[in-house]
């Protein structure tokens, strides 16, 4: 799986608050969610990015409450994949749940900056800054995870395997 967006660049510990602020939990679908999707730390982050763009963070990001609103709402925005330095542990389990790529890389967290086009190859854990010219390695995706994806999470996946 390639994906190519745009980045855009946020600090360490961005909480699940910050990313869908709780005045918006009573919304439920994802379509519902992505308007607000970074309204915590970035209000109108929405209308300001692209479909496919890609969010790019520090440390821990998706800290905070277990809600599977936060990564709903960044695959509603029309955000293709979240590349970060390290992931709350509920947090990276909810995207691979709902189907939003997430990759942990040290190295392309700190060197890729806001604007910068980005070309991931989650299954060979290959982060290329196309604008920079620069490689970054994060762990490949494992095939199953790339099928829970691929498959748009989990419920679609344990359908189609009906």
């Amino acid at each position: 799986m390639i994906i190519k967006g745009r980045a855009w660049k946020f600090r360490d510990n961005v909480n699940t608050d910050e990313i869908i602020p709780a005045k918006f939990l009573a919304l439920t679908t994802a379509e519902e969610l992505g308007p607000h999707c970074m309204d915590g730390i970035e209000p109108g982050f929405s209308k300001k990015m692209s479909k496919g763009d890609i969010i790019v963070a520090g440390k821990n990001f998706g800290c905070g409450s277990s809600r599977e609103h936060a990564p709903l709402s960044l695959k509603g925005c029309g955000v293709s994949c979240v590349i970060a330095e390290s992931f709350a542990r509920i947090f990276f389990r909810n995207s691979i749940n709902i189907g939003l790529p997430i990759l942990e890389s040290r190295e392309a967290s700190r060197a890729i900056e806001e604007g910068d086009e980005i070309e991931v190859d989650a299954a060979k854990g290959v982060i290329k800054n196309l604008t920079k010219g620069k490689t970054h390695k994060s762990k490949p995706m494992p095939e199953f995870m790339e099928e829970l994806i691929s498959a748009g999470g989990l419920m679609k996946w344990v359908t189609k395997k009906r």
